[in-house]
């Protein structure tokens, strides 16, 4: 991947600070031209630089005001077919890879104790899932968050 540089940086340093800020608010903010920061944009996008830009929304609010991670031990041969069993849940919201005890770290949610039951047994039930252990979500620490990445600037390899 190319790497970025300073202009980038602060490109996406302002973005993460007001990412409701419009392409001619960029350009003004960071003493631009609209025609730079469009194009800055586009090419990171195409550089995948981007994640989703799917608003954070509040699952509490939707009637899921528990949240827990769910450690999944499976079979590696059936990794790839569990996945999209995962992705068939509507509750699971997101799943990683693990290196460690675990094979996989799904985050979900549930609307009480009896409904994360509920889906653990769904987990349990994907064809290839070993075992589970869940933890509760007590509350969130620390969100989700780049800006002091962006902050200290881009790493180099070596």
């Amino acid at each position: 991947m190319q790497p970025l540089d300073g202009t980038d940086t602060k490109l996406l340093l302002a973005m993460a600070q007001d990412p409701r800020r419009t392409v001619v608010a960029l350009a003004q903010k960071l003493g631009l031209s609209r025609n730079t920061v469009q194009a800055r944009m586009a090419s990171l996008e195409k550089r995948n630089v981007f994640l989703s830009f799917e608003r954070r929304i509040n699952p509490a609010v939707l009637g899921y005001p528990l949240m827990a991670f769910i450690s999944v031990h499976v079979q590696q041969q059936k990794l790839a077919a569990l996945a999209d069993s995962l992705a068939k849940i509507p509750e699971v919201l997101e799943a990683y890879g693990l290196t460690g005890q675990a094979d996989l770290l799904v985050r979900v949610v549930s609307t009480d104790a009896e409904d994360l039951f509920r889906i653990n047994g769904k987990i349990l039930a994907c064809e290839g899932v070993e075992r589970t252990d869940t933890s509760l979500a007590m509350g969130e620490l620390i969100p989700f968050r780049l800006e002091p990445l962006l902050l200290k600037g881009p790493r180099t390899a070596g």
